[in-house]
This record gives structure tokens, C-alpha cells and sequence, in this order.
């Protein structure tokens, strides 16, 4: 699954977020930076998910396995 990050320039530098995960948005003074900062902020949405589902299904019997969603 490919995703789509947006980079929005501005004075100070630049905004960034990912369309398809929301949360996922970060800032840098450049592109790189941005670029780099997006990735960590991708990572921690998704840790984040994760913790949540974990803690609300605390006891409960559940089936967890891999999922990669295949190109469309």
C-alpha cells in the first residue's frame, strides 16, 4: 500500500501530512526535514493505534495475524 504525504510551504517552512492516516501530520524548517519528520510521526500514529486497540480488547479472545493491503 502506497500513501500519499502533502507538503505545504510556508514562511517559516513547511506543513506535512499523510491523506490516508490521520494524526499523521508534522512540520519542518525544510523539505527534508519535514519529509524525515512525517516518517517518525507515521510511526507514532500507528504504535499509538496499536496501544489503543490493545488496551480496549484487554481480556477479550481475539485473532491478530499480518494484514498488508494488496495493491488495488
Amino acid at each position: 500500500m502506497k500513501m500519499t504525504a502533502v507538503f505545504k510551504k510556508f514562511p517559516e517552512g513547511y506543513a506535512a501530512f499523510i491523506e490516508e492516516l490521520p494524526g499523521a501530520n508534522t512540520q519542518g524548517e525544510t523539505l527534508d526535514e519535514a519529509r524525515s519528520n512525517l516518517v517518525e510521526a507515521a510511526r507514532l500514529v500507528i504504535e499509538s493505534n496499536r496501544m489503543l486497540a490493545e488496551e480496549a480488547l484487554a481480556g477479550e479472545e481475539v485473532i491478530r495475524e499480518p494484514f498488508t493491503l494488496p495493491a488495488s
